[in-house]
């Protein structure tokens, strides 16, 4: 049960935010084995004009973007992980065009008791599934 937040440094149309939105998901479904159904992405931007690196407005011609990923502690390798990063920052790139050097992707582990979904813990789950 993944959770994907992409802030995008500038204006996209709302039809290339849901077709990354579906590039993000499909990502962390092959690469982090992860379930497609209950991923949620969100897609927010950002005017570049809101963003400063090393304490300076971005040069126009890039497009700050930064993503966060949250998953269960201890459900990845750290291959799949950096995997994961690099598969982000290209289909970022390919929605965005070049990205500053200081464009983060951020991958948040979780202990499965901290967090779930349909009113579940991740660990009640876990426990569920093992019959316990």
């Amino acid at each position: 049960m993944p959770f994907i937040r992409i802030t995008l440094g500038q204006s996209v149309a709302l039809a290339r935010q849901h077709t990354l939105a579906r590039r993000a998901t499909e990502l962390i479904a092959a690469i982090l084995h992860k379930r497609a159904e209950v991923t949620s992405v969100q897609v927010v931007t950002a005017g570049a004009d809101a963003w400063c690196i090393a304490g300076d407005a971005v040069a126009p011609t890039l497009t700050p973007s930064h993503a966060e990923l949250f998953i269960t502690e201890g459900t990845n390798t750290p291959a799949e992980k950096a995997e994961m990063i690099v598969a982000l920052h290209r289909a970022l790139a390919e929605t965005c065009g070049p990205l500053p050097e200081a464009s983060y992707i951020v991958i948040h582990e979780v202990p499965a008791g901290n967090w779930g979904y349909g009113g579940l813990t991740q660990a009640a789950r876990q426990q569920a599934r093992q019959g316990l």
